[in-house]
């Protein structure tokens, strides 16, 4: 039997409170928060740190092949999963591909990792977006979340399951967004609710009967969808056990789209105890359920960083600010030239440092380098050198400065130069941080960000951000 043999979530740090927007708009805009993506963060970024949580939790297995899922793709006609696959320095010899442009998607990677034959990592993130004073802005969430799935053997155990599954498909215009468009498109919501609960039903009764129990039988439901309305009313007709719903996060992030159902999966998996049965329905232009039991092994495989730790974090952003990463509000930009594309070909040749933060170590008097070098700046040795990758290796704040005029969509720039523990020194930006609280001597940890975007070429590199 295949399963969940580790898996990730990734919840961006900063909230965006509903009452800014209806403070800025004068518009009803509900209570809570919703989690955003910073400006130097996309669906490739949310996805690489969700995948690096997810393989960090199982360090003896490594994915063969990757399937990433979002509706926000970062590029089209070129594949993203190749990015996320360079900052996991996963082999050459591994695939990566895109199952991109539908929340559905989210499903079809994590069942295609099912069905892999070989360890498979599943990447769903997302970064919900609507215009201003509209219901997506308002309701959406941002967030990442990954699945390590393989056989369950001695070596590899799995944490859960899959013991039944349910699919319901029709085409219905329910939402969409053409090409180019910065917001999707929605019908009148009693359409939405009156077409997905009957393909829910369904769905959920074929997943029922083939796992042999009844509604009440399942230890926790999670349901999942953009359309809110439906999955209260398919949450209300299920029988479930009273208090077996999960919460959906919609108070505090969001509905993170592509990710959700998977992130609230990973949210039940925090706490599952073994044999727990969870049934994961995901609405979204039909319906998917599966139905997992949780093992004997996922008591001792908690990650590092649960759901629950990530939500009780995050700084506020305001809502000017989130309209500036979002590009619905253009403000004056710094004086300083507008920044460079990177080229192709030393991107290319320079994978291993600028994707996976490959830096290299002296064989000869063990001195680290970032980036890697040929002659050692210690002892001068030539082509001595080892790859060591740093991506995972805390570091310490040795001196900062606060750069007000460096180009950016969230100035100030905090330039910091870090020292490694057990060697190296580099300097990079900080981010996710108030620069007024920084402090010399603070600890930090390395996260892979876009660090812009010039001539429709993304540059994407690593940042260091707060241990938190």
């Amino acid at each position: 039997m295949r399963g969940i043999a580790a898996y990730g979530a990734y919840v961006p740090y900063w909230r965006l409170d509903r009452k800014a927007i209806a403070t800025a708009l004068g518009a009803p805009s509900g209570s809570g928060t919703r989690s955003v993506a910073s400006y130097d963060e996309d669906t490739t970024s949310l996805g690489v740190e969700a995948a690096r949580a997810a393989v960090r939790a199982a360090p003896h297995l490594s994915p063969e092949v990757l399937y990433f899922a979002t509706a926000q793709p970062a590029y089209l006609d070129k594949t993203n999963a190749t990015a996320i696959h360079a900052a996991l320095d996963l082999a050459p010899s591994s695939p990566a591909y895109d199952m991109a442009g539908a929340v559905r998607s989210g499903a079809g990677a994590l069942g295609a990792a099912l069905d892999a034959r070989r360890p498979a990592l599943a990447v769903l993130s997302d970064i919900r977006t609507g215009l201003p004073g509209g219901a997506d802005e308002r309701e959406g969430g941002d967030g990442g979340v990954a699945f390590l799935c393989c056989e369950d053997t001695r070596d590899a155990r799995v944490l859960a399951e899959p013991v039944a599954f349910g699919s319901a498909t029709a085409e219905f215009l329910e939402r969409w967004r053409l090409p180019g468009e910065p917001a999707s498109r929605q019908w009148e919501e009693r359409f939405g609710e009156h077409v997905y609960v009957p393909l829910g039903e369904s769905a959920v009764t074929e997943a029922l009967k083939q796992a042999g129990v009844t509604a009440p039988s399942v230890t926790q439901w999670v349901i999942a969808g953009p359309h809110a309305r439906a999955a209260k009313r398919l949450a209300a007709s299920l029988g479930a056990t009273k208090g077996s719903i999960v919460d959906d996060l919609a108070t505090v992030i969001g509905n993170t789209g592509t990710a959700h159902a998977g992130l609230l999966l990973a949210h039940v998996l925090d706490t599952a105890t073994p044999d727990a049965l969870i049934a994961v329905v995901s609405l979204a232009d039909g319906c998917d359920v599966t139905v997992w039991r949780a093992t004997s092994a996922i008591a001792a495989r908690r990650p590092a960083t649960t759901v629950a730790t990530q939500l009780r974090g995050g700084g506020a952003v305001g809502h000017a600010t989130f309209l500036t990463w979002r590009g619905f509000l253009k403000r004056e930009p710094p004086r300083r030239p507008d920044p460079q594309p990177p080229e192709a070909p030393p991107a290319a040749r320079a994978e291993a440092w600028k994707f996976a933060f490959t830096g290299s170590r002296c064989q000869a008097c063990g001195a680290r380098h970032l980036p890697p070098q040929r002659v050692c700046v210690k002892c001068h040795a030539v082509d001595r050198m080892a790859p060591e990758r740093l991506a995972d290796v805390p570091a310490t704040i040795a001196t900062f400065t606060v750069d007000r005029l460096a180009y950016s969509l969230s100035p100030p720039v905090v330039a910091a130069v870090i020292d490694f523990e057990g060697g190296g020194r580099f300097q990079c930006e900080l981010t996710d941080v108030d620069p007024a609280a920084v402090r010399i001597g603070d600890r930090v940890e390395m996260t892979f960000r876009r660090l812009f975007t010039a001539g429709s070429v993304h540059n994407y590199f690593w940042k260091a951000r707060p241990i938190r």
